[in-house]
């Protein structure tokens, strides 16, 4: 990936950590998946860049309620 490419998904993945500092640390970890959904979305942020790696985290985040299985669901 070019560096001009990996400037917005490093911002996504800022507000990613953004999150977990402030939202996050209010909520205790009970994510049925592994990774966990942050991780998930910093991995496909970095592996896929922004567009495709924030829908592929929103897409994780709507597989994650209560009548999913969870388990082990790596980054493809």
């Amino acid at each position: 990936m070019s560096a001009v490419m990996r400037v917005p998904s490093l911002l996504g993945v800022g507000l990613v950590w953004l999150y977990r500092l402030t939202i996050g640390a209010l909520f205790p970890t009970t994510c049925k998946y592994h990774p966990s959904c942050s991780e998930y979305a910093v991995q496909s942020l970095r592996r896929h860049g922004l567009f495709k790696g924030s829908a592929l985290a929103g897409w994780r985040l709507l597989r994650c309620n209560p009548w999913s299985r969870g388990g082990f669901d790596p980054v493809r």
